[in-house]
Parts: structure tokens; sequence; C-alpha cells
């Protein structure tokens, strides 16, 4: 079993900042990929930002410059620092992950159950 897990969302008023975090844990071989996508009420599920295992980053245009992922390899866990927040920055963020299993061979893409962020006044 792979899990992970979540945290660090809440309220925040607009220009706020949160820190998201989300931990790997289980019968891990190896992490490829990590990265966080959001979903808003009503709206598709996105993309906010990814990091490969060889540190190559990528981030949705909407939060450059505001928002910046990091991981550490060693805690299996990736982190979303979120700054000048904004209204529309509302959703539930969601941790992926693509994965090896111990024993397998193929690769999966493994989620969180996502952390709520509202952003208001």
């Amino acid at each position: 079993q792979v899990q992970v897990v979540e945290s660090g969302g809440g309220l925040v008023q607009p220009g706020g900042s949160l820190r998201l975090s989300c931990a790997v844990s289980g019968s891990i071989f190896e992490i490829y990929a990590m990265g966080w996508y959001r979903q808003a009420p009503g709206k598709q599920r996105e993309s906010v930002a990814g990091i490969t295992s060889g540190g190559a980053i990528n981030y949705a245009d909407s939060v450059k410059g505001r928002f910046t992922i990091s991981r550490d390899n060693a805690k299996n866990t990736v982190y979303l620092q979120m700054n000048s927040l904004k209204v529309e920055d509302t959703a539930v963020y969601y941790c992926n992950c693509n994965a090896r299993r111990v024993g397998a061979f193929a690769r999966y893409d493994y989620w969180g159950q996502g952390t709520q962020v509202t952003v208001s006044s």
C-alpha cells in the first residue's frame, strides 16, 4: 500500500501565505514525479505545480511567481509554498505522486485525499 497525506490547508486572507505538505509512505521502491493539483467548485481539476525526481519544475501560469514547489527525497515529501494568495486560489488541493511499489514493475499515480484552501476576507 502507498499512502499520500496532505496537510497545511486552511483559511487565509487575500495576500496571505500558506504552506502545504504532502508525505508519501508505504511500500515504495521509488518516487518519480510529484505534484500539486487543485479543484475549485464547478471546475475541473487542474495542475498547479510539478517536480521530477531530478528537480525539474513546472508551474501553471496562474501561480508563477507566487507559488514554490519543493521536495525532500529523503522524507518522500513535497511542499507547496503559496504566497500572495488570491480569492481565485480557493480550491481543494490534491497531492499526486508517480511511484513504483516494492516488488512491482509498473509505475502508478497515487493521490491524496485533498486539503481545503480558502482565500477570503
